[in-house]
């Protein structure tokens, strides 16, 4: 769509569903964020997915596809980008170093400096790059060296330029390959107005462009930040809905143990399930109610358990299987 402020604040209704709010808002920008990671259903050729970024963990670079640069769709994952930080969301994680040195506006000598073989996707231009870490190439070697230096107009191999040329080579690589698609989110990202502060604010990169070990949940820190279940006065303890504390306990005894044993994509789940991403919230709140199965009110930040469970085996069960609904429903089994 034409003259859209990709600024303006995000309002987001789910077709089917008569949910809406900041809950709904959270939904929409965890599974936008992870598209990008993962890809997206274009259809383009013979592909299930089409994937805008490619690599391994933490050296992952955009795709050198034409036809994803053709179609402008790195603009729309800098837009992407750009407004889940404005609504507080997701950051990009698991960018190469280098490429997030070009996107932020640093210099091609200093992300040319942060290369490593781990930032090149292509296997076969991996391997045959990494040859000139050897002392002497066989003859094979040499061929192949020699070959992918001609195609990319490079001086071949002499006994004195090896570290030069694998420089150059892993530079034209990584970094020749994405100047487009880079030019091209930080022309979304500027669509998003924040440019401004990325270009004067190196300390906001890590933010908008986390690591991804950074962003490993672990079960301690969860538990801490839940706020659990409290006693109730003897007159509340007295209204005919009240759960008896001892359920509670229980319950609640259930809940500690399977954050305690879950790995952390569990731990990204539940955290979706209960307040709409996987994001750590200070304010998630555990109620133990009469119901048949747990339910979240993402908007409220609350999860309900219900006090039905008398075996650990059975509320992992069913937590599992309503965790097994984010991506299909919402905040339900």
């Amino acid at each position: 769509m034409n003259n859209v402020n990709w600024a303006a604040p995000l309002k987001c209704r789910l077709r089917g569903d008569a949910a809406v709010g900041q809950g709904v808002n959270r939904h929409v920008l965890s599974m936008a964020t992870q598209k990008l990671k993962t890809g997206f259903s274009l259809h383009l050729g013979c592909a299930a997915l089409t994937s805008l970024f490619e690599g391994e963990m933490e050296h992952r670079v955009p795709s050198a596809a034409a036809v994803l640069r053709e179609s402008n769709l790195f603009e729309m994952a800098g837009r992407m980008i750009g407004h889940s930080f404005l609504r507080g969301g997701f950051g990009f994680s698991g960018l190469s170093v280098p490429v997030v040195t070009l996107l932020t506006g640093g210099s091609t000598d200093t992300a040319a400096s942060a290369l490593t073989l781990l930032d090149c996707p292509d296997l076969d231009h991996r391997e045959t790059i990494g040859f000139l870490k050897n002392t002497q190439l066989t003859a094979q070697e040499t061929t192949s060296v020699t070959d992918l230096c001609l195609s990319w107009d490079l001086p071949v191999p002499t006994s004195t330029n090896h570290d030069w040329l694998f420089q150059e080579l892993l530079s034209h690589a990584v970094l020749h390959r994405v100047r487009q698609p880079i030019k091209q989110l930080r022309k979304g990202l500027k669509e998003t107005l924040i440019w401004p502060l990325v270009s004067n604010r190196p300390d906001v990169h890590p933010i908008l462009f986390p690591r991804e070990k950074n962003d490993e949940l672990n079960s301690q820190t969860v538990i801490q930040n839940i706020h659990w279940p409290q006693p109730k006065s003897d007159s509340d303890e007295d209204e005919d809905d009240a759960v008896p504390l001892e359920k509670v306990g229980l319950v609640t005894g259930f809940l500690r143990q399977f954050i305690e044993e879950a790995s952390p994509k569990v731990l990204r789940d539940l955290l979706k399930f209960c307040v709409g991403w996987e994001l750590l919230t200070t304010n998630l709140e555990v109620e133990v109610v009469t119901s048949k199965y747990p339910v979240a009110l993402t908007c409220f930040l609350q999860l309900k358990l219900p006090s039905h469970y008398q075996t650990y085996e059975k509320f992992h069960q069913d937590l599992m299987m309503a965790l097994s609904s984010i991506s299909s429903g919402f905040g339900l089994v």
